[in-house]
């Protein structure tokens, strides 16, 4: 408070004087959106892949998936990458995996689907057959 008036602000706390207390916001509009823009950076670069992925009987599959048969989807990444991607996407806490082969031709994973409803997938078998990695989709029988 100054000594001339016992209400009168003092000026390091509000430059501007007035009836004001404090001063105007000194951000600019652009820095104002930077919480914004980098919350949407963090989900789509949380989930890679899983903004622009496919989904089968809401199972979501890599972007770069082609159907190659009925319910079955050839990945043209490493086996080791599709499992990254499906570890990414369904964290193995709540979705259990087991082997199903691990031979020198054949590698396959079961990755179950524990909220599987009918019509949905209730599991996706990954397996590399002769460099080739898949994806089976099973689905729940309604």
């Amino acid at each position: 408070m100054s000594a001339e008036h016992p209400r009168a602000p003092a000026a390091g706390v509000d430059g501007g004087g007035g009836d004001r207390y404090t001063s105007r916001l000194t951000v600019s509009r652009a820095s104002r959106y930077k919480a914004a823009l980098t919350a949407v950076t963090v989900l789509l670069v949380g989930f890679p892949g899983a903004a622009l992925a496919e989904k089968v009987a809401g199972a979501i599959l890599p972007d770069d998936a082609v159907k190659v048969g009925d319910a079955r989807y050839e990945v043209p990444r490493s086996y080791e990458e599709t499992l990254k991607f499906f570890r990414q996407v369904y964290g193995p806490g709540k979705f259990r995996r087991r082997p199903i082969a691990d031979q020198p031709t054949v590698k396959a994973v079961h990755i179950e689907n524990p909220d599987a409803r009918p019509g949905q997938w209730e599991g996706l078998n990954v397996y590399e057959l002769k460099g080739v990695t898949r994806v089976f989709v099973l689905l729940k029988k309604k």
